[in-house]
């Protein structure tokens, strides 16, 4: 599977960390921003994959676990380090869930929000993946 994990720069002061995401960390240009928080620890949220949309997924506080799915093979990956970032490509499924309490799941994506660019059914998502293997 063709995900990466992201470390960010910090910037270590007795004061505390600055974490540091400039041109150089992310692989493309910033067009959306947005986080999840206050989200139940029994709840998910994802469900979806996109078509053109890369995403890169970090844990400012708390915890939280993504399982991505490209069609073939699964993976869990737990992120609960604000200097952490999970990058996911395109056309891989993705779930989130296991949200410790104040839990702030930052996304900064590429493509600003374009419904087209979801595909949300994962019966269709398997029918695509598995017609491109």
């Amino acid at each position: 599977m063709n995900y990466k994990i992201i470390d960010i720069p910090k910037i270590t002061d007795p004061r505390g960390n600055l974490a540091v995401l400039e041109k150089d960390t992310i692989p493309y240009k910033i067009e959306r921003v947005y986080y999840l928080y206050d989200v139940p620890s029994d709840s998910y949220r994802g469900g979806h994959a996109h078509k053109e949309c890369l995403e890169l997924l970090i844990a400012v506080s708390g915890s939280f676990t993504v399982e991505l799915d490209n069609g073939d093979h699964r993976v869990k990956v737990t992120l609960n380090k604000p200097n952490k970032g999970l990058l996911i490509p395109t056309m891989i499924w993705r779930e989130l869930s296991d949200f410790s309490s104040g839990a702030i799941c930052l996304v900064l994506a590429s493509h600003e929000f374009d419904e087209e660019d979801y595909i949300r059914d994962k019966e269709i998502y398997n029918l695509i993946t598995s017609s491109e293997v």
